[in-house]
């Protein structure tokens, strides 16, 4: 009877686990292995099912049981096998020394034979040579893993190695190799046959690379199989939180900011921080991301704080922060402390911008002129269209910061024609913010007036508060000379007020929304310590501003 019970369970879990309904799967191979011990071939689909349901600590007693019953079996090979996912787990877990152990035992095991697991053994080889800056070495290590593949027919190996070959193609800005590698991969896993575990790892792996080099539409288009992948598969963890962060980070990109936050969110609490440390830490980073571009700076504040505890640096976010803070030396220290830390040439890239932005803020030209220098070069290596119009945006404003508007329009203009057909609204008004800086400076008020009119229509609609709030704010030379210190668009309103004009009326003449004009008005009174338009107006008279 117990042994009839047993087989139905074992029928059920079988059935499940190909349904990829894995909590049951692992349910149901539970409850049969609590009866009896299960084959091996069973225990590999519980351990599997507890791998995908992010049971860590369970999965990797069932590899060790694994591996045991293969060696009491005398198959080491097959023992290697399970070692070698033992080291592999135990290594992303952070567990470095028993990773070792593991790994130097399926490496033991393997060394006389020619055999498949021997080309499991390089990919490891292949990450700590791309961390140490090798990468010439990690290629040909990831290469020679898929010729092993290849060699065995081992599709899983295969399509793994050549996800890694890729990687490694694209950070040595080799950006059509890699892309090939990446897409020849990424056609093993989305028509199948590659197994679960593989699957979410070369996704992600795909997409983290290609978000590095600014290839935004291989970006989006993965992110959005990964998150049908995920979705097909609603019992499973391991994958889902680093989903959700990628969806975010296109979410904010695409100017969707409470949607972004909402992703964010839901991928810090999906999954324990054991689980995908990497997930969590930069879902907090993103929520600080959205949370500072809105003016939240408290919140900003608390997610870049949780991120780094969770083990992610929080810059350039948390410089950027400072910036909009007014704290502005300690965001050049911040970020040339970063900048110090990195010598890989994408990571660089990636603070680069904010390292000229805030340069440029604390008036340190040459130091800024330097850091879009090297960002221009890192962009021609990789010849990627993204990181172009990024050195481009920032050769532009520091050619404008340096006076040269006439140098600065091309490039400026070169970059918003790149982000706006990217999809990007945010970086690309405050492009325009730029744009229209080197119009006026160049007599062009019209275009330059235009301009700020279409950032600013932008800024409101996303909540862009510190960027509609320095659009707003009188530059220094023009405090001393406008009363109250009023903005030059504060004086324009009021001149038309004066002039006996409704706020429908300058909202046309302006190309602004009655929204709009109604928060200039506010801010006009306040400035001015009036209560009425016919006060205002007074005002206007008074300090011969019609």
């Amino acid at each position: 009877m117990a042994s009839a019970k047993k087989t139905d369970e074992l029928a059920r879990a079988r059935d499940c686990y190909q349904r990829q309904a894995w909590a049951e799967a692992h349910r149901c191979f539970s409850t049969a292995d609590r009866k009896s011990p299960l084959t091996t071939t069973d225990l590999e689909l519980y351990a599997w099912s507890a791998a995908l349901t992010a049971h860590d600590d369970e999965f990797l007693a069932l590899l060790e049981r694994l591996y045991q019953l293969h060696t009491d079996g005398g198959e080491p090979l097959r023992a290697a096998h399970w070692a070698f996912w033992l080291g592999f787990r135990l290594s992303a877990l952070r567990e470095f020394g028993r990773a070792s152990g593991w790994l130097a035992r399926a490496q033991r095991l393997t060394e006389q034979t020619d055999c498949v697991e021997r080309g499991y053994l390089l990919l490891p080889t292949a990450f700590r040579q791309t961390v140490a800056g090798d990468l010439e070495g990690a290629r040909e290590t990831a290469a020679e893993a898929a010729r092993i593949g290849e060699r065995f027919a081992d599709a899983d190996l295969s399509a793994f190695a050549r996800c890694a070959q890729g990687r490694v193609l694209l950070e040595q800005g080799q950006v059509e190799r890699g892309l090939a590698l990446l897409d020849e991969a990424m056609v093993a896993v989305t028509t199948g046959g590659i197994a679960p575990i593989l699957t979410g790892l070369i996704y992600c792996t795909a997409i983290a690379v290609c978000s590095q080099v600014y290839v935004m539409d291989r970006a989006r288009e993965w992110t959005a199989a990964l998150a049908r992948w995920c979705a097909a598969q609603p019992d499973l963890v391991p994958f889902s939180g680093t989903c959700l962060v990628h969806r975010a980070e296109l979410m904010q990109l695409g100017g969707s900011w409470p949607e972004a936050i909402e992703e964010a969110r839901r991928a810090s609490h999906s999954v324990a921080r054991r689980v995908d440390w990497q997930a969590t830490a930069n879902s907090y980073y993103q929520q600080g991301e959205v949370h500072r571009l809105r003016g939240d700076f408290s919140a900003a504040e608390q997610a870049y704080r949780s991120a780094s505890e969770a083990g992610r640096e929080a810059q350039p976010g948390l410089a950027l922060l400072r910036l909009a803070q007014g704290r502005t030396q300690d965001a050049v220290s911040a970020v040339r402390g970063a900048l110090r830390a990195t010598n890989r040439r994408l990571e660089r890239a990636r603070l680069l911008p904010a390292a000229v932005e805030i340069a440029l803020a604390a008036g340190d030209v040459d130091d800024a002129r330097q850091s879009a220098g090297e960002l221009q070069q890192i962009a021609a290596e990789f010849g990627t269209e993204v990181l172009g119009a990024m050195a481009a945006h920032a050769l532009g404003a520091v050619a404008l910061a340096e006076g040269r508007p006439e140098t600065a329009l091309e490039p400026l203009r070169r970059a918003f024609r790149v982000w706006n057909e990217v999809g990007a609204p945010y970086i690309a008004a405050r492009l325009r913010v730029l744009i229209a800086g080197a119009c006026r400076a160049l007599g062009d008020r019209d275009t330059a007036t235009l301009e700020l009119d279409l950032a600013r229509q932008v800024f409101e609609q996303l909540g862009a508060a510190p960027d509609l709030a320095a659009l707003d704010a009188p530059t220094p030379s023009e405090s001393r000379a406008a009363p109250a210190g009023l903005s030059p668009r504060e004086l324009e309103v009021l001149r038309l007020v004066a002039a006996g004009k409704t706020n429908k009326s300058i909202a046309k003449q302006l190309f602004l929304s009655e929204k709009t004009v109604d928060r200039h008005v506010s801010n006009i009174f306040a400035k001015t310590n009036v209560g009425s338009r016919a006060a205002a107006t007074a005002f206007a008279y008074q300090h011969g501003l019609v």
